[in-house]
Order: structure tokens, then C-alpha cells, then sequence
């Protein structure tokens, strides 16, 4: 495949510099741009025209496409308008927490060009929910919105409901779909959240809620997924799904980062937190294709895909294993901006040579 220029002679330089520092700098770039005149204009002019084919309606909602934002790339709300213009059908912000806090010390993220990937060990840096909500209020964008929920650092386990619901109790009008994120390896004790009991009292609460805001804006409650980690066997797999099922999810977003270091050529077994990028694409997609054939047609929710996306073979391969959707973070670090309007245009051209009237034709098609 052909590499870009942002590829050959820019990602290279960037590099040198604290990968932290460079992604601050790309959103404040990207939001700069947004609202220059002409900004949007730019961003989108190598974007291919919209294509039916590649709408999907899932969730009760419509996508353009299927490539989405992950959570973490614009956790609070920076960038949206530049992110659709690139060519993204869906942006998820967050994870948001109810109060502004500033993650673990830094460094807390590392690249690790030769494989693609990156490790973090952010800790849910936020500038919190009223931040968030101020920069949201009474905008519209030309996308899906999701958002992110989760809990303050400091706040305990037993206390966790009232964080997620607090979030979505000030951000419900912004958004088109919400996200209960408790797989974070990031935060202490997050992932005992994944627990069955746990998990189910928290998505009903938070269900509860959601539909409590639908009536008050009488409009249709939104769509709640949860996000799971990649480091499930089965019996923890098979607790998250009827966990999440107990408490009426909507779907499922497959998978969180890493902790397990096996998926590195190098180990890195020195750095704290999740490893995201190429690495964790095998084990996301087999996670997300077993979870596919776990749910079955009786209990079937719409899946999310995330995890070494960077290609439309990538797209293809994770549809096919059963996602709905797909969703980008990493392979946009690597792949810059014109990431994404390279892989629609490539997923158009599967099209044409498939003959394929709609992108979700291919939806479980390895499984099924």
C-alpha cells in the first residue's frame, strides 16, 4: 500500500517529540482550523462524496459511514466539527468525569513506531463534565455524537453509579448514544465493574436515567453500550454479556486496551497501561467475533469494533466478524488526517467490486 506523505515525512518527525505534546498540538491544530473560514472546507475537499452504500442505521440511529472516533482521541470535546470534516461518520468524546481531574503523572504515553501501536497509562484526564457541557451546549453537528461516561479516580467502587449517572445526568441533550466505560486498565479497580452484579446494577441505573431524561426532553432514550477490555476469558466474557444484559444494554463496544504485553514483539514490560494499535487487532477481532456467536439471534445487540483498525481491510475483516460500526484511534495517530477518507474511499471501491448495495450486507458474514 502506498504511504501517505503525512506517513513518510511528517508522522516521522513527530516522533522526536513527547507523544502527548503531539497529540495536544494536533487537536488544538484541528480546532484552529475548524474555525478558520474556509477551515471545514479544506479539511473535507479530499473526502469522497457521501455513498449510500456505506450508511448504516444501527442503534436506532444513522451513520454515513461506519468509522467512528474512539473515546480518548478528543476526550473533551476540542475538535468535533474537524473530526467529521475529515471524513468520520461518528466522534465519541470522553471519557468524561464528573469533576476535572488530571490522570496519572507524566510521561504516560509511549509510541512504539515499528509495530504500530502505542501504550498509555492517561488515568482519565479531564477537564469534567460542566467543561464539557459548556463547549457542547447548544451546538449541532453533522455526525453521530456518543459519550463516554466514567468515574472520578478517587471515587469508590460503591460509589461509581452516581459518578456515571452525574455525567450523563448533565450531557444527555449533547449526545445520540452513551458509552459506560469500565475497562479502562488505567484507573484502579475499574475493571471489577465488569463483574455481572456490578455491571448490571450500574447499566440499569444508568438506563433508568437515560430513559427518565427522554421523557422529561420527550425524545427517544439513547442507545447505552458498554465497552469491554480485551483480557476476558471466557466465563469473565460470558459475566460482562450477562451483566450488561441484565441491566438492558443496548449493545456492545469491543475492545478497551491491553495490559497483557504478549501482543508486543518487544514486551515493554517496564511501561504501565494498555497497549492500543496493530498489536491488539487479532485479539479484538476474534473478542468481538466470539462475543457475536455468544449473543446469538435471541439476545443479538449491535457491536462496536475498535482496537488496530487502520485499513479498510481492517473495516471489512472487523464487519464481517460482526461489528455494526468501527471505530479509529491509533490508526489515525499513525495514518493521519487523511486516514479516513482514504479507507472510504477504498471501502467504495469494495463495493463496486463486490456489487454490494450496503456496507451492512457484510455484518456477521465470517460467523454466520
Amino acid at each position: 500500500m502506498k504511504r501517505s506523505t503525512y506517513e513518510r515525512q511528517i508522522f516521522p518527525l513527530l516522533t522526536r517529540l513527547d507523544a502527548e505534546r503531539v497529540h495536544r498540538f494536533a487537536l488544538h491544530g484541528l480546532h484552529l482550523a475548524e474555525r478558520l473560514p474556509g477551515g471545514i472546507a479544506a479539511m473535507s475537499r479530499d473526502v469522497p462524496a457521501p455513498d449510500p452504500r456505506l450508511n448504516v442505521d444501527t442503534l436506532g440511529l444513522h451513520f454515513s459511514n461506519p468509522i467512528g472516533v474512539a473515546a480518548g482521541l478528543d476526550k473533551d470535546a476540542e475538535a468535533i466539527d474537524a473530526l467529521f470534516a475529515l471524513g468520520f461518520g461518528s466522534v465519541e468524546i470522553g471519557t468524561v468525569t464528573p469533576r476535572p481531574q488530571p490522570g496519572n503523572p507524566r510521561p504516560r504515553v509511549w509510541r512504539i513506531p515499528d509495530q504500530d501501536a502505542v501504550i498509555n497509562a492517561m488515568g482519565f484526564p479531564s477537564s469534567g463534565v460542566s467543561a464539557v457541557r459548556k463547549r457542547l451546549f447548544g451546538r449541532r453537528f453533522p455526525g453521530v455524537i456518543g459519550i463516554n461516561l466514567g468515574k472520578n479516580k478517587e471515587t469508590s467502587l460503591e460509589h461509581a453509579v452516581r459518578d456515571y449517572t452525574r455525567v450523563l445526568d448533565d450531557l444527555w441533550p449533547m449526545g445520540n448514544y452513551v458509552v459506560i466505560n469500565v475497562s479502562s486498565p488505567n484507573t484502579p479497580g475499574l475493571r471489577e465493574l465488569q463483574g455481572r452484579a456490578a455491571l448490571g446494577q450500574l447499566v440499569h441505573e444508568v438506563q433508568r436515567l437515560n430513559r427518565w431524561k427522554a421523557d422529561v426532553f420527550t425524545q427517544k432514550p439513547h442507545p447505552v453500550l458498554v465497552k469491554v477490555a480485551p483480557d476476558l476469558d471466557d466465563w469473565a466474557l460470558d459475566e460482562v454479556l450477562a451483566g450488561a444484559i441484565d441491566g438492558d444494554a443496548d449493545g456492545f463496544i469491543f475492545s478497551n486496551t491491553t495490559i497483557d504485553r504478549s501482543v508486543l514483539a518487544d514486551p515493554h514490560l517496564e511501561l504501565p497501561g494498555g497497549v492500543s494499535g496493530k498489536p491488539l487487532r487479532a485479539r479484538a477481532n476474534a473478542l468481538l467475533m466470539l462475543a457475536y456467536g455468544r449473543l446469538g439471534e435471541s439476545d443479538r445487540r449491535p457491536l462496536i469494533g475498535v482496537g488496530g483498525i487502520s485499513t479498510a481491510e481492517d473495516v471489512i475483516e472487523r464487519m464481517k466478524a460482526g461489528a455494526s460500526l468501527v471505530q479509529i484511534y491509533t490508526g489515525f495517530v499513525y495514518g493521519g488526517p487523511g486516514l479516513p477518507a482514504r479507507i472510504l474511499r477504498e471501502l467504495q471501491q469494495f463495493c463496486d467490486r463486490e456489487g454490494i448495495e450496503s456496507i451492512s450486507e457484510i455484518v456477521g458474514t465470517t460467523i454466520a
